[in-house]
């Protein structure tokens, strides 16, 4: 299992990436960042990356719990690992308690690409890569994301 150094070493060899990090979610600190900076400034770049990721989690337009439709996300919840999916879901589906999956920013040069990673412990991790318009793959770099978040060791 590699840890944040390793995985991020791994996302910086996708073609077009400019820089990556690993962010912590709800305090908006950078567990780790390599590669440029949209403004120069990794810190900078991972409170402002968090705080669409809270954004994004906390509206139960794009993260509500199926088993309560009413009732919003909360990033602050404790799931257990074992949390039963919701009806219809199958094993390649999200389980409860992550609230998104993905948040994809694309500007006129580049895209951010934002990835949700389960943790053991009460956070929440993503990992965020910037990645070049002209030479990035979106859809490769989806997948590469997802692949490293599972083996993602954070413990």
């Amino acid at each position: 299992m590699p840890g944040i150094d390793e995985c991020l070493d791994e996302v910086m060899a996708l073609p077009g990436a400019r820089g990556a990090a690993v962010v912590e979610w709800i305090s908006g600190l950078a567990l780790g960042a390599v590669g440029a900076s949209p403004n120069d400034d990794h810190e900078v770049t991972a409170a402002e990356t968090a705080e669409i990721a809270r954004l994004a989690s906390e509206y139960a337009a794009f993260a509500h719990d199926p088993a309560s439709p009413a009732a919003p996300f909360s990033p602050y919840a404790d799931f257990a690992d074992d949390a039963p999916l919701p009806p219809g879901a199958d094993g390649d589906t999200v389980r409860i308690g992550t609230p998104v999956e993905d948040i994809i920013v694309t500007t006129r040069t580049g895209h951010h690409l934002l990835h949700f990673v389960d943790t053991p412990f009460d956070s929440g991790v993503f990992l965020h890569l910037w990645l070049d318009r002209a030479d990035g793959n979106l859809a490769l770099a989806r997948l590469r994301l997802r692949d490293l978040a599972e083996r993602l060791a954070l413990r």
